[in-house]
C-alpha cells in the first residue's frame, strides 16, 4: 500500500462518517451535519421546506458516496498513476469549495444564522486538513 492509497482511505473514512451523519442524523453539528444552520431547524418545522431540504440532503449524501465509491475502486483496482491523478482530482474538486460554498457559509456565519458562530472557520480548517492531506502525499509521492 503507497501513501496515495492511504490517503485516499482515510478520506473514504472520513466522508463514510460524514454520509452517515447526512442520512441518519441531519440535525447534528458533528461533522457534515445540518444542526449549524439555524434554517435548517426552521425548515423541519415548516411541512413547505421539510420534503425539500431532506432531499437535498440526501442528494448531498449521495453525491458523497459517488466519490466514496470511487475512492475505494481506485485503491483496489487502480495503479499508481491512476492513484495519483485521483488525489489530483480530490485536490481540485475540494477546492472548488472555496469558489462557492465557502463565501455563502462565512456570509451565514457573519449574519449570525449559524450555530455556534464562527462554525465557517471550523470548517475552512477541516477543508484545508483534507486538501493537505492529499497534498502531502502527492509531494511524497513524487518525491520517494
Amino acid at each position: 500500500m503507497n501513501v496515495l492509497s492511504i490517503a485516499i482511505i482515510i478520506f473514504v473514512v472520513i466522508e463514510c462518517l460524514n454520509i452517515m451523519t447526512l442520512y441518519f442524523n441531519p440535525s447534528t453539528k458533528m461533522g457534515n451535519g445540518l444542526g449549524v444552520f439555524n434554517a435548517y431547524h426552521d425548515s423541519q418545522e415548516n411541512d413547505k421546506y421539510k420534503d425539500l431540504v431532506s432531499y437535498l440532503v440526501n442528494w448531498v449524501a449521495g453525491t458523497k458516496l459517488i466519490f466514496i465509491m470511487i475512492g475505494i475502486v481506485v485503491v483496489v483496482f487502480g495503479n499508481e498513476r491512476t492513484q495519483f491523478y485521483t488525489v489530483l482530482a480530490f485536490i481540485i474538486s475540494i477546492l472548488s469549495f472555496y469558489w462557492r460554498l465557502f463565501p455563502t457559509i462565512k456570509e451565514l456565519d457573519k449574519k449570525d444564522l449559524i450555530t455556534p458562530k464562527g462554525y465557517s472557520k471550523t470548517l475552512n480548517m477541516m477543508i484545508i486538513s483534507f486538501l493537505s492531506l492529499f497534498t502531502i502525499a502527492l509531494l511524497i509521492h513524487l518525491i520517494t
